[in-house]
């Protein structure tokens, strides 16, 4: 008798990317910047029979070939590195070590454990902990961070999330503490509305609200609304970044701003696309200001694209009253990618001197195989920091992917 055996797939993978790229220009001291920068992404996974497992690793080195640009002539920074565990069932996800967790209010680098699974009933849940990682050493980031997120869905219809997340010094000492909703709202196929809400229980005060509907009776016709609400104080609260700090940066702690929205896209004709956008903000201290534009774009899929946009914002403070245009292009010429794209705006009045900034950039790839690029692009601005600023840069890509191991096979035996 013959016996037909099935013996299950176990293959695996080894994939990555580099990216070497060397930028040149001029600092805002004029000193001459030549950082040449190292990115490399690299992933191990392994299936078997009861799920996967896999290695995640990306970072970035620098080091300067003229004058120093930081601190010091060299840096590095490990983005993620961390090892995951995916289920067959019920959505299972286990993760270790350096990684980005996205749950809720919780948008965050941590260097811990974070697990997530579908449970019975439509239910839903998460948790993290961890050490939070900090941008500029100097900042207080806390030792610990922990958080999770609770959610109900019906695929087809709704998701709705309950989440929190509270982060420590030296054990005892909270530092932030945050709670949150989101939702996504799929009523009918024509209808998504998606949002969050969430709450600053240290400053005790709602740090953010922002929602956006999106209306499609046609195809080729979409109507969209949206709105937000962020209290400065509230919202940047605890950060671990220089340019978001209420004490060290460029922000006012006592700024509020409520903005609504809205706009419409229409295709006419196959490859033009049209829209047209308004928003309405009201600053506490800024003054209020509004938003109005359109762009046109024309398609050629995977050959040509042009498009056209001009913006107008119009506010109570001088740096809130411009003209913003753009005109952007690209084409393919078999392996050669070309883009072209300027971007100007026009203020009312001079900001520290200037009325007039822009922009002009013009980028060109060659893909030299499957698996490797090479690019250059030159950007030529005019900003109030640099009265006329060439910089330059030049990227060197190289991506591979490895299956290995063996696929399921039929195996006989005699009997």
């Amino acid at each position: 008798m013959l016996l037909i055996l099935y013996a299950p797939a176990y293959a695996g993978s080894i994939s990555g990317e580099s990216k070497t790229i060397l930028r040149m220009g001029k600092t805002a001291d004029d000193r001459n910047s030549y950082p040449l920068y190292e990115y490399l992404n690299l992933g191990v996974a392994n299936e078997t029979g009861g799920g996967s497992v896999s290695g995640n690793l990306g970072g970035w080195g620098r080091v300067d070939l003229r004058d120093r640009i930081g601190d010091r002539y060299t840096n590095t920074d490990l983005q993620y590195g961390y090892v995951s565990y995916q289920g067959n069932k019920n959505n299972l996800m286990l993760n270790a070590g350096r990684q980005f967790v996205a749950e809720g209010v919780a948008t965050e680098r941590v260097d811990g454990v974070h697990l997530r699974s579908d449970l019975a009933g439509g239910f839903g849940a998460a948790a993290f902990v961890g050490a939070p990682v900090v941008v500029e050493p100097d900042f207080r980031g806390g030792n610990v961070i922990y958080g999770g997120r609770v959610t109900h869905s019906i695929p087809e219809y709704y998701t709705i999330g309950l989440s929190a997340l509270r982060t420590d010094d030296n054990g005892n000492s909270r530092i932030r503490e945050e709670s949150g909703i989101d939702l996504w709202f799929h009523p009918i196929k024509q209808i998504d509305v998606v949002g969050r809400s969430a709450y600053n229980a240290i400053t005790s005060g709602w740090l953010e609200h922002a929602y956006m509907a999106t209306f499609s009776p046609l195809s080729n016709l979409r109507f969209s609304a949206d709105l937000s609400n962020i209290n400065y104080r509230d919202y940047f609260y605890q950060t671990t970044t220089r340019a978001f700090s209420l004490t060290k940066g460029l922000l006012e702690p006592n700024e509020k701003v409520f903005a609504l929205g809205g706009g419409v896209d229409y295709t006419p004709i196959e490859k033009v696309n049209i829209s047209i956008a308004y928003k309405n903000y009201a600053y506490d201290i800024a003054g209020a200001a509004r938003n109005y534009g359109g762009k046109a774009t024309f398609t050629l899929p995977e050959s040509f694209l042009a498009g056209l946009a001009v913006h107008r914002m119009d506010g109570e403070n001088a740096k809130l009253r411009y003209m913003e245009y753009r005109l952007f292009a690209s084409k393919k010429l078999g392996k050669f990618d070309l883009t072209a794209d300027f971007f100007d705006v026009d203020y009312d009045s001079p900001i520290n001197g200037i009325k007039q900034t822009y922009s002009a950039s013009v980028a060109a790839s060659y893909t030299i195989t499957d698996s490797i690029k090479l690019s250059a692009d030159i950007d030529y601005s005019k900003t109030p920091d640099f009265d006329r600023n060439l910089t330059g840069m030049l990227r060197f890509t190289y991506a591979f992917d490895k299956q290995f191991g063996t696929e399921g096979r039929a195996k006989s035996e005699k009997k």
